[in-house]
């Protein structure tokens, strides 16, 4: 359940929605929000601290970093849904080439 919050928040920073210095919700807004306990929000928090993308500070709250390098994170967010429209394609029994078609009619 962690990693979802974290990919959700990272997914929101990677889009624009929560841009560098966006205050998050607290643990426990967050906790309550979700309907998750207080430790897997506080773990998904310390993660993405790890990662890089959110800052933290004992009394003030959590927000997205601001030297959060945006070009990675929006690299990896495409990462992931070209992996999930490759899923999609097998399982329609797209090819390589009718889906690069799809892709290439995007850029």
């Amino acid at each position: 359940m962690y990693q979802q919050i974290m990919e959700q928040i990272t997914q929101r920073v990677a889009v624009g929605d929560w841009p560098p210095g966006t205050p998050l919700p607290s643990i426990r807004e967050l906790a309550i929000d979700t309907k998750v306990s207080i430790i897997t929000v506080k773990r998904a928090y310390l993660e993405l601290e790890r990662e890089g993308v959110i800052a933290t500070q004992q009394g003030k709250g959590c927000w997205v970093k601001d030297s959060l390098d945006m070009n990675a994170l929006q690299r990896e967010e495409l990462i992931q849904h070209v992996q999930q429209a490759g899923k999609l394609a097998k399982s329609l029994s797209i090819t390589e080439d009718e889906l690069a078609q799809m892709i290439k009619k995007y850029l």
